[in-house]
């Protein structure tokens, strides 16, 4: 947790509790579902909570912000970011009914009221969003298709809606169809770890 705090010290007492609980809460979880591999759990705050809050660090999201997470798998980026944001909304879904099982269990011991998941397809998704997070489902000219019927046009943030998308490794040959329009931030630039050295935070406007 003290890493959590080195990069985001204004957090309230109610942030501080709940990002203290996520460990014990996942590693209760993972004992029965794997969300998270046992190798990574040793760096349960860096490599998937600090991660996610990555996002947090390009964009602070105006209240009232709706904040679809693709393939959330155990619950990640969108369960720190509803902590880190609790006056915005965040959908959760992803096509593993047993993965959507435990996000569902750490919300409502969290107390979250501003995040939901839901067992569903991102192409049968309906709804509307301000922004779609995800962290590294698959390339993004696959992922664009899936969610761009999903972005608002109206506008309620300083950064245009569209996808922020959480990569590692090399991604230009796939950022190619969209050099015209994306950003891309290491976030090396944010946080000193080892490990952040080939991630990125990408934003693709739609």
């Amino acid at each position: 947790m003290d890493i959590i705090a080195k990069y985001f010290p204004k957090l309230d007492e109610l942030q501080i509790a709940r990002f203290v609980q996520l460990e014990p809460l996942y590693a209760e979880w993972n004992a029965q579902i794997n969300v998270i591999s046992r190798k990574d759990f040793e760096g349960f705050y860096e490599r998937h909570v600090l991660h996610s809050l990555a996002i947090a660090k390009l964009i602070s999201f105006t209240p009232g912000t709706k904040v679809l997470d693709v393939g959330t798998g155990g619950g990640f980026p969108g369960i720190p970011l509803a902590i880190m944001f609790p006056e915005v909304k965040f959908h959760l879904v992803d096509s593993i009914g047993k993965k959507i099982k435990v996000v569902n269990a750490v919300i409502e011991a969290l107390g979250l009221k501003n995040a939901t998941a839901q067992q569903i397809r991102a192409e049968e998704l309906k709804d509307k969003y301000d922004f779609v997070v995800s962290r590294a489902v698959t390339r993004l000219p696959e992922f664009v298709p899936w969610v761009q019927k999903n972005i608002a046009t109206k506008h309620i943030n300083a950064m245009p809606n569209g996808i922020l998308y959480l990569k590692g490794g090399e991604i230009s040959a796939e950022l190619k169809p969209y050099k015209r329009s994306v950003f891309v931030k290491n976030l090396s630039d944010y946080f000193e770890e080892e490990f952040f050295d080939t991630k990125k935070v990408v934003h693709l406007p739609m």
